[in-house]
């Protein structure tokens, strides 16, 4: 049975495959398209730049759109040094910066780091502290020698846990399947979960409230309720977005809703679904 999930990613990676970059010794992938303003996207370890193609297509009429891809090696630190370069590199003085879960940690670690890059902080199913991660399966492992059928085999739980009780997502799970099971090659699945395990704790952010948003699912199986709190009382958001579900991959089974979401966000004129008004909006 086909998965459209899939073949329209497939379909955009044809169209807009990934580019490579060389930044401090370390090999980025970028997908880029559009122009205007720039929006930036990190994606999370389950994912390379083109997991948001659907935003990247329904947005670079308007915006100019940057979605990376992990390198093998690098930290948390040493990654938002590379994003600030990479920026310099592709001409960017500064972007809106949208990360999602791991990414979302780097994008408020950058934003910390470098406020001056960083026009507004979209913090997406996320966490902001990495405080006993080392502690849980899979980062407890030696990550550097564990068998990576294992590690590949975890997530694969765990995903074939969330498609069991939502049969609707089917085509999600399968297309996370195919990132874990080989598409985000093994050097690079390492490092991710290296990153987090090592990573330190998120400096002080200088960015004004207005400049800070939180994006969140209420039935995130990954990003428990206490830690979306954590994440609103630190950044204490001018909005808190929050899908009423969605997930920790709202980005791709409700399309709409997130491309909606960055237009608002964005100041642009909206195309889908209305999230209202207010410090707190669910949709």
């Amino acid at each position: 049975m086909s998965n459209s999930l899939i073949a329209a990613r497939d379909a955009f990676a044809a169209r807009c495959p990934e580019q490579r970059l060389a930044v401090n010794g370390r090999d980025w992938g970028y997908v880029e398209m559009g122009a205007g303003p720039v929006l930036l996207l990190i994606p999370g370890t389950l994912g390379r730049g083109d997991i948001f193609w659907q935003q990247i297509e329904a947005l670079s009429d308007r915006l100019r759109v940057v979605a990376v891809t992990y390198p093998a090696t690098g930290s948390i630190a040493e990654w938002a040094e590379d994003l600030a370069a990479l920026m310099d590199l592709l001409r960017i003085s500064s972007a809106s910066v949208l990360g999602s879960s791991l990414g979302g940690y780097l994008a408020q670690y950058l934003a910390a780091t470098a406020p001056h890059r960083v026009r507004r902080l979209l913090a997406a199913n996320t966490l902001c502290s990495a405080a006993g991660i080392a502690e849980r399966p899979p980062y407890a492992l030696d990550l550097d020698i564990a068998p990576i059928d294992g590690l590949r085999a975890g997530f694969g739980q765990g995903l074939g846990a969330w498609g069991a009780a939502h049969p609707d997502q089917t085509d999600l799970v399968e297309l996370l399947l195919q990132e874990v099971g080989g598409r985000i090659p093994e050097p690079e699945l390492r490092m991710r979960l290296k990153a987090l395990k090592t990573a330190p704790e998120l400096p002080e952010l200088p960015l004004p409230a207005e400049c800070r948003i939180t994006i969140e699912a209420a039935d995130d199986p990954l990003i428990p309720p206490e830690m979306r709190a954590a994440v609103r009382a630190r950044l204490t958001p001018a909005v808190a977005y929050r899908f009423a579900w969605g997930g920790h991959f709202p980005y791709v089974v409700r399309p709409d809703a997130y491309i909606a979401l960055i237009e608002q966000a964005m100041g642009l004129a909206g195309t889908g679904p209305d999230w209202g008004a207010g410090e707190e909006r669910v949709l």
